[in-house]
């Protein structure tokens, strides 16, 4: 199907969350309108920051209640709108009726638009390595779009933490079906690796591992356990996800059933993250922080195996790269960006040196 026009009318689900609100603002930069669908538009804590977005005060972006939970309720949203960015995260993923019903009604108002003709949707690179048996990637360690979970594993299921995983596989197909079936709109899938990079609202630094563990540790202590059994994270820019949700609704490179992992293939341990802040920023006098380790002791016991298991996988972004010209950022800037966004958005206040102190605004 055809890519949206440029300048066309784009609705933006989850458009409060860390990803959906760069997806909003980076496409009022280029000149799109947008429809931001967030849970409650007089939600202030959530929604200041769209509303004072300049594309608002001329009606450029129009903000939207719209509960997923709700079906219809993208009915009128969608009427007139070329393209859909779908980011928002169902309340539960561990019930499959429940995710295929919401995709369901989603996919009833795209339908019933008779305007849309292209939807991407966000899943995640858990529906690409998240794996019940750690020697699955042993075996296929190749991190790239054509990869998926062992499905076949019996171990894999809700109740032992695949939920998110098998959620998020299952809505990617789901919408592909549609829009084969449809005839007349494309689905295409972007599996965002480990978000990092600035808040655009305060609300926001707690709306995802990876900003919230960089809080924690301005504020003097740190979590192992963020995004498994000691992976490292494998990072992206929030602002590059975003970048890569646009361009994918205007390639014409794409088609229906794509499926496009947006990382940069940087790779770092949690440790060595926090690491970083003093050394990308010593201006600030941060005082470090001490890493928890939560792990159960028999899991602490397979830390080098499972380091190695994770350092033996090759992370692959050659698709992205060549199908939407992709320049990523480096990590080093997104954590700069995200440790400054934190204390100046999220008013959170580091522990510093001795002799240090963060400057009032005022």
């Amino acid at each position: 199907m055809a890519p949206i026009p440029k300048g066309g009318t784009v609705a933006v689900t989850g458009s409060a969350g860390f990803i959906g609100g760069w997806v909003v603002r980076l496409l009022l930069d280029k000149g799109y309108r947008v429809r931001a669908c967030v849970r409650d538009v007089d939600d202030d804590k959530k929604t200041a920051f769209l509303k004072a977005m300049p594309g608002y005060a001329t009606r450029r972006l129009t903000l939207h209640s719209a509960n997923l939970d709700d079906d219809g309720c993208f009915d009128e949203i969608f009427k007139g709108c070329h393209g859909v960015a779908h980011l928002s995260h169902v309340s539960t993923y561990d019930d499959e009726g429940y995710v295929r019903r919401v995709c369901d009604h989603i996919i009833k108002s795209v339908n019933e638009s008779a305007t849309v003709n292209r939807v991407v949707v966000t899943s995640s690179i858990a529906a690409v390595i998240s794996e019940q048996d750690m020697q699955e990637l042993v075996r296929r360690p190749v991190l790239y779009e054509d990869r998926y979970p062992d499905e076949q594993n019996p171990k894999r299921t809700p109740e032992r933490g695949q939920g998110y995983s098998i959620g998020k596989v299952l809505a990617e197909r789901i919408f592909s079906d549609a829009g084969e079936e449809s005839g007349r709109w494309d689905a295409i899938t972007c599996c965002p690796a480990d978000n990092v990079g600035p808040i655009l609202s305060a609300h926001q630094k707690n709306f995802g591992p990876w900003q919230h563990n960089i809080e924690t540790m301005l504020l003097g202590e740190y979590s192992q356990n963020v995004v498994g059994a000691y992976r490292p994270w494998f990072t992206v820019d929030v602002r590059d996800v975003a970048e890569a949700h646009i361009r994918m609704l205007e390639s014409d490179r794409v088609g229906n059933g794509e499926r496009l992992i947006a990382w940069s293939t940087e790779t770092r341990n949690v440790e060595d993250i926090c690491a970083s802040i003093d050394r990308l920023m010593p201006e600030l006098g941060f005082a470090g922080a001490t890493l928890v380790d939560p792990f159960p002791e028999k899991i602490q016991a397979r830390e080098a195996e499972l380091r190695a298991i994770w350092a033996g996988c090759e992370l692959r972004n050659d698709r992205i790269v060549a199908t939407l010209d992709m320049d990523f950022r480096t990590l080093d800037e997104s954590i700069r960006d995200c440790v400054e966004s934190l204390i100046t958005v999220g008013n959170v206040k580091p522990v510093l040196k001795p002799g240090f102190e963060v400057p009032s605004a005022g």
